[in-house]
């Protein structure tokens, strides 16, 4: 494998674990939805389920047979060698009130970092049968066609997603996400991470959200980039495994970098 970073074979390798890993967790959500299960309250009290354990866990075991010396850092079983140069991202159900509730606007995120560097990321809607993917280097597909963000929308022509306006915590996040919202043509609540694949699509413009955890976004990184899209903190700085957990998505730069500039005001 070359050590500078992935070779197209090695991308190709990958992908192709990747789609088995989406291929794996969705026969386990799907077992599960809207069927009565247990909900339980992790440390955080936010839910956690069944469906998301054993989704990740067929997914970890996938990996380690594949690429042992590769790490793993998922939402419920931690990190595994989180310092190898290449790192999974797992977030087996994220939107898992959505889940929980019968709504399918739920998605499994694989996403894959070279040396801090996303690199490859699905977002898989197994219920709506949609999957989005984007690889370093090449476009971001929807369903296997090239899709493309929508570029050239001002502020006030801007449809802006974030998964619930109770994510931003008060004081600084509270008031940025404010100052933003008087200025986009209107914001939208409730798609988790649908809303980037939309923006990939080029119906929606803006995501910007709050309270993120590396599992959340790592996925989302390839595929808005595919697209022609920026995906940022909210000082425009790479996202990687460490952050604050503000997350900037953007059409393109110019709609980035105006949304940024509210948000750092």
């Amino acid at each position: 494998m070359n050590s500078g970073g992935p070779t197209g074979a090695d991308l190709d390798a990958f992908l192709d674990l990747a789609l088995h890993l989406a291929d794996a967790a969705a026969p386990v959500t799907r077992s599960y939805f809207r069927r009565p299960i247990d909900v339980d309250a992790k440390s955080d009290r936010s839910p956690v389920t069944i469906a998301d354990r054993e989704a990740e866990q067929a997914m970890r075991t996938l990996i380690e047979a594949a690429f042992p010396d590769h790490g793993i850092v998922g939402e419920e079983f931690g990190a595994t060698r989180a310092d190898a140069d290449y790192v999974w991202v797992l977030d087996p159900i994220d939107g898992t009130k959505s889940f929980i509730t019968g709504k399918p606007l739920f998605g499994t995120l694989i996403g894959l970092m070279h040396r801090g560097r996303a690199v490859l990321g699905v977002i898989d809607h197994t219920i709506l049968g949609e999957r989005w993917i984007g690889v370093a280097g090449r476009p971001t597909t929807f369903n296997g066609e090239v899709v493309e963000s929508r570029k050239g929308r001002t502020l006030d022509e801007a449809w802006m997603y974030a998964t619930t306006p109770h994510m931003f915590p008060d004081g600084y996040d509270a008031e940025a996400y404010a100052r933003l919202c008087e200025e986009v043509k209107s914001p939208v609540y409730g798609a988790e991470c649908y809303a980037y694949g939309l923006l990939a699509n080029g119906t929606v413009d803006l995501v910007v959200e709050s309270t993120m955890g590396a599992y959340d976004y790592c996925a989302l990184m390839p595929v808005v980039e595919g697209a022609g899209g920026v995906i940022t903190d909210w000082q425009g700085r790479p996202l990687g495994l460490e952050g604050d957990g503000r997350v900037l998505a953007a059409g393109d730069a110019e709609l980035h970098r105006a949304a940024m500039e509210l948000l750092s005001a």
